[in-house]
């Protein structure tokens, strides 16, 4: 047998980081490592996507849904450039995952040669916290574990590049001599405890209140029983930035739901109204939806000391493990007698799911896209994965699903970006092929790049032990969230030039690839479509007509508010009465008699 190349022992150190997956498309800059996926019989699994940028969200999906960092590869100049917007997705929602690609022959690096594009000064940004070229062989793996072990540890992106002839160079190990850097595999995570002192300090802060919030992020998951006892002690409520949707399940009678502009009501009247704030692994970047400045005391835990202290003017700020400081906090919290506040917020949650229902059977010239929410919510199974698109779907994922059980969900939380929910369902999968994905996506996000991503699903879906992917397509014709914040923020009519989609018939097009499709324009329709997509014995696309004018109105608007908007709409939108008679319909939902009780 030949001696192994550079390419090889990459391959070899990558199963020995235990990677399965490797998300990808194929180029001449990465020849050498394609060449040693067949050599290796296909190990790691390499996943063919239909474009760079669909891998790297792959990739960030699968490490969302596992915990264990994406890979991803793309060759050299091209596809290493369109990588970017999953690596930055990867960054902003703290997510590991290592790229690694492909660079030109060192011999032509400084001739303005083909596919030359300078990729540390392109990646020094997004990989920032690692980013390094493989000139020579004994170089590997030290380059590829730092990668590794800084992805984790970190929480980011990181990136290899390796040259087109470095790739087939034989491969030989650093040596024991000068200039030689040695590496090792894996390590032991520590489970960062806090400072004695400063519990003591945070306890009395919350033992002081009489009105507690709390607001959980991504960063406490994995404190699921802590976050709950702490609740129950300090008599508290707590809601959930976007990314921690899953932290929590809305089952909980405490839990307000979401916060920020696509929050929800009782979580805007706890953070009103609270005198005392508790953040845990959470970076939410709206301050204005916290407490005002000089309203509450606060305490925050984040294991991240780059992020702590900086969303609030905190009294005590834990860098920690949140299940580790919750577990030393809980002996010093005093059991609150007065139960007024938490039974105030949770009869103002109860209130709200009965206001999201009626909003969701609020009757629409289509259907209602709440309702296309509402229906899926109690059907999914307690061990789904859901994914969501930036838009107008985050809208309804955030307010209207009400996850239970084990469920988990995600979405591109900071970056915000159009169309990551099915090539995220897609990583999901592969994570976890024995629980059912479900894809909340914008048709507009579909035509980008989703459409294309069914043909993946297609090649792979045989392979998963549960065949349940269902894509369900917000289909308006329009590029919804746009359109809205142009009315709301601009005073602008809708501008249909560049808000108007060409109508596409996604259910059959998921058919002629031999997945299921269904279209559905009646609300009658919806909820049998979601049980037998549900049900089905492959993939399905359910391709649901909605109302483009239910309006995605802020948890804080107040009726002046909405009126005004309403106003400004009026001078021109070519939507404009299916605007005022759906908006209208929608926020008078929160003001009907007994809707208070």
């Amino acid at each position: 047998m030949a001696n192994p190349t550079v390419a090889d022992f990459l391959l070899q150190r990558l199963r020995a980081w235990e990677v399965d997956y490797v998300f990808g498309y194929p180029g001449d800059g990465i020849n050498g490592i394609l060449a040693a996926w067949t050599r290796a019989g296909n190990d790691p699994v390499f996943v063919q996507s239909r474009h760079e940028e669909m891998s790297a969200f792959e990739a960030v999906g699968y490490a969302k849904f596992t915990g264990k960092p994406g890979v991803c590869t793309a060759t050299s100049g091209p596809g290493a450039i369109h990588l970017l917007n999953g690596l930055y997705d990867a960054k902003l929602d703290h997510v590991p995952v290592v790229a690694i690609v492909g660079q030109t022959d060192r011999s032509a690096m400084g001739g303005s040669y083909q596919q030359e594009v300078d990729l540390h000064t392109l990646y020094k940004d997004v990989a920032s916290a690692f980013v390094e070229t493989v000139t020579v062989p004994e170089q590997l793996p030290n380059v590829l574990d730092r990668a590794m072990r800084t992805a984790i540890a970190y929480r980011t992106p990181t990136a290899v590049i390796i040259h087109g002839d470095v790739q087939e160079l034989e491969y030989s190990p650093p040596a024991h001599e000068f200039k030689m850097v040695p590496s090792s595999i894996g390590f032991d995570r520590p489970r960062i405890a806090p400072d004695d002192e400063a519990i003591a300090r945070a306890a009395d802060v919350l033992n002081a209140g009489n009105k507690v919030a709390m607001l959980v992020g991504s960063g406490a998951r994995g404190a699921r029983p802590q976050l709950e006892q702490v609740a129950d002690l300090l008599g508290a409520g707590a809601a959930k930035a976007l990314l921690g949707k899953d932290v929590l399940p809305d089952d909980l009678p405490w839990v307000t739901g979401s916060i920020g502009l696509l929050g929800t009501r009782p979580t805007h009247e706890m953070m009103t109204e609270c005198d005392t704030l508790l953040i845990v692994g959470s970076s939410l970047p709206y301050s204005q939806f916290l407490p005002e400045y000089e309203q509450a005391r606060s305490v925050q835990i984040d294991i991240d000391a780059r992020m702590i202290g900086m969303r609030y003017p905190n009294e005590v700020n834990l860098m920690a493990d949140a299940a580790a400081a919750l577990d030393a906090l809980i002996p010093l919290l005093q059991r609150k007698q007065d139960r007024s506040w938490r039974e105030g917020i949770e009869k103002n949650v109860e209130r709200w799911w009965r206001t999201m229902q009626q909003q969701a059977e609020v009757e629409t010239e289509f259907v209602n896209p709440l309702r296309m929410f509402a229906e899926a919510s109690p059907r999914l199974p307690e061990d789904a994965i859901v994914t969501a698109d930036s838009g107008s779907a985050a809208n309804w994922y955030a307010r209207q699903l009400r996850f239970r059980g084990d469920m988990r969900g995600s979405l591109s939380g900071t970056l915000a970006t159009m169309g990551p929910a099915v090539p995220y369902g897609i990583g999901a999968k592969f994570g976890n092929p024995g629980r059912p994905v479900i894809a909340f996506a914008g048709d507009g996000a579909m035509q980008m790049n989703g459409m294309a991503e069914l043909i993946t699903i297609q090649r792979y879906w045989q392979h998963w032990a549960d065949p349940r992917l269902v894509v369900a397509i917000l289909h308006n014709n329009d590029l919804n969230q746009v359109t809205w914040e142009m009315r709301a923020m601009g005073g602008a009519p809708k501008f249909a030039e560049s808000q108007t989609l060409p109508d596409v018939d996604y259910a059959a097009f998921a058919r002629s690839l031999g997945l299921g499709g269904e279209t559905v324009r009646d609300t009658g329709e919806l909820g049998p479509a979601w049980e037998r997509a549900l049900a089905a014995d492959r993939p399905t696309v359910l391709d649901v007509y909605t109302d483009p004018d239910m309006p995605p109105i802020p948890p804080h608007a107040t009726w002046e508010q909405f009126t005004d908007v309403a106003k400004a709409v009026l001078a021109g939108d070519e939507n404009r009465w299916g605007f005022v008679k759906q908006g209208v319909k929608t926020k008078l939902q929160e003001y009907l008699p007994g809707d208070r009780r």
